[in-house]
């Protein structure tokens, strides 16, 4: 993976391996309640509304904490905060299983959305300083891949448990692992990174126009990636006779493999690209969604199971392309001491908005209209995202992938 050598050293193995297993419990975390939406909307009498909350009071939680956490990580221990939070989401998950009311249940999600906040931009800033640039897109895809694999684990395991000792065990068995993986991340050495006069101010950050354009991208993207998500196992079950535990483990496996298989290439592709363009990984962010949208058309309109699956597989191999390269792409244009801050600009944004607006908007339109006009309208904005993502290659083109604006701020032995 690294471009200057034939093979990974001990050290990237370890870095990847442990940052990448802690992303998979991360995800695990997050998506294992939502094939139990069925099931807690009959415990709690809850409407499409409130169900959509829970994910969205996450979502707000998680947005709002990334940007000081993320600031907190270019200047302090990154592999200190990362463990803190990793145990703080894991408790907040246990939470979760032994809430008796719906106000419990919001409250555990938004404490589960705090941990996660402080896990994300550090990680990836780690990876970033501990692989060359031309390798980025690929390790930090194979970060992704964890992610992926958890968000897809943690359905199969919530439909699965759910049905076999009830709802709760199934918050419980996913927030074990976070407590022991906590702790070994201490053990890790971070990468050498920028001096502190390589630190950004957030209007500095704000006035690189490619970055800019990429934020209100990712708003539109995030918003369609965390409807489909989040509704996709409940839609499968009352529109296309899926049982609970049919959705959680076909959804799940179909997932495993199809984003395994997805954020891979695409970081591959990605990287590929960026060797023959400046703009070369926005390309591939921008094609997976646009390749990605008729496959999700398939999955809505189709009645048959083997063809939900079949579509629903093609349609996240594309979506999944996206996952490495945006974080490669944001670290291409930042100095290494602004890598966590970038991220976490990128990740309030885009999460505050896209992915805060995304359960609660569709799951209002469940109610009002049908589930499946929600999750048109993901697929319209989704498109848009796709591509508002060349005006970030127009800016690229134009500006250079290193704005000018960013010189004073960037060390002499900064990476080219």
């Amino acid at each position: 993976m690294n471009g200057e050598a034939a093979s990974l050293t001990r050290y990237q193995l370890r870095v990847l391996a442990i940052l990448a297993l802690i992303n998979f419990v991360n995800f695990a975390d997050r998506t294992v309640i939502l094939p139990l939406f069925p099931v807690l909307r009959e415990e709690f009498t809850l409407s499409g509304t409130q169900l959509g909350s829970l994910q969205t009071v996450l979502q707000v939680v998680l947005s709002l904490a990334t940007l000081p956490l993320a600031l907190l990580a270019d200047r302090l221990s990154r592999t200190r905060i990362i463990a803190a939070g990793v145990v703080f989401w894991s408790l907040a998950t246990f939470l979760t299983g032994a809430a008796h009311a719906f106000w419990l249940l919001l409250v555990a999600r938004a404490l589960v959305g705090i941990g996660e906040a402080a896990y994300g931009p550090a990680a990836q800033s780690i990876i970033s300083g501990t692989f060359s640039t031309a390798a980025r897109g690929r390790a930090q895809a194979v970060f992704a891949a964890g992610m992926l694999i958890g968000g897809a684990a943690g359905q199969a395991l919530g439909g699965v448990l759910a049905e076999a000792l009830g709802w709760r065990y199934a918050f419980f068995a996913v927030g074990v692992p976070g407590l022991l993986l906590g702790l070994t991340v201490l053990k890790l050495e971070e990468p050498p990174r920028g001096a502190r006069s390589e630190l950004l101010p957030m209007r500095v950050l704000l006035g690189v126009p490619a970055y800019s354009a990429l934020v209100a991208s990712g708003v539109l993207v995030t918003f369609a990636a965390i409807s489909f998500i989040t509704w996709g196992p409940d839609y499968v079950v009352r529109f296309k006779g899926f049982s609970m535990r049919e959705a959680g483990v076909s959804l799940g496996a179909v997932g495993f493999a199809s984003l395994v298989l997805g954020v891979l290439a695409g970081g591959t592709i990605a990287d590929l690209l960026q060797k023959r363009y400046v703009h070369g990984r926005v390309v591939a962010i921008a094609s997976g969604f646009l390749l990605a949208t008729p496959f999700v058309l398939w999955a809505l309109a189709t009645e048959n199971k083997q063809h939900v699956l079949a579509a629903f597989f093609l349609a996240s191999f594309f979506m999944s392309w996206y996952h490495g390269p945006v974080t490669a792409v944001i670290h291409d244009m930042m100095p290494r001491r602004a890598h966590a801050t970038s991220v976490g600009l990128y990740m309030f944004v885009t999460q505050l908005v896209g992915g805060t607006l995304a359960p609660v908007l569709v799951g209002a339109l469940d109610d009002r209209q049908t589930l499946q006009i929600g999750l048109l309208v993901a697929v319209v904005v989704m498109v848009l995202g796709a591509l508002s993502l060349f005006l970030v290659v127009h800016f690229i083109r134009r500006d250079g992938l290193r704005h000018t604006s960013l010189d004073a701020y960037r060390a002499q032995h900064e990476e080219t």
